[in-house]
């Protein structure tokens, strides 16, 4: 198992108490119709992690907030619809660099838990149609099975439409 998957998982079972069924994929799972091949399920099934980056609030340290928002592989994301919900002028996809500094992860495998930093976090209410979620466990060629309810509060997320 690569050694950010370890990682991940060692988390999701210090930091949440639960043990997930993560998968590996020689192919990479790197888009979410990529991974739904890879698993073998609809592309709304991934769960999807999107960091954004909010513009019209600063935080304590002068730096654009980050988000997160939790979507299925199926829908896209309403950037102006996190900005509204959040209560921000403006929304944007998030910096790479940023997201690694902040989160703790790469884009590509970014997991919806276990950050380093904990950031406030919307999840599409479309994920709550499966019985089984798929989410990104650290890299790009790596996800993890789970109930979408389950998913919702480990991430301590709120259920929120934010999709066009």
């Amino acid at each position: 198992m690569h050694e950010r998957v370890t990682e991940f998982a060692e988390r999701a079972r210090d930091q949440h108490g639960v043990d997930l069924d993560v998968s590996e994929f020689d192919a990479g799972t790197e888009t979410a119709a990529a991974a739904a091949d890879a698993v073998g399920c609809d592309t709304a099934a991934i769960a999807s992690t999107i960091v954004v980056s909010l513009s019209g609030e600063v935080g304590e340290d002068n730096e654009k907030r980050l988000v997160a928002a939790i979507t299925s592989g199926a829908n896209r994301l309403d950037l102006d619809a996190v900005a509204a919900h959040f209560g921000a002028r403006s929304a944007a996809m998030a910096d790479p660099k940023r997201i690694r500094e902040v989160v703790g992860w790469s884009i590509g495998g970014v997991p919806p838990i276990c950050h380093d930093t904990a950031i406030p976090t919307v999840f599409d209410p479309t994920l709550t149609e499966y019985d089984t979620v798929y989410g990104a466990a650290g890299t790009p060629s790596a996800v993890f099975a789970i109930d979408p309810e389950t998913l919702a509060d480990l991430a301590d997320a709120s259920v929120v439409d934010l999709t066009e």
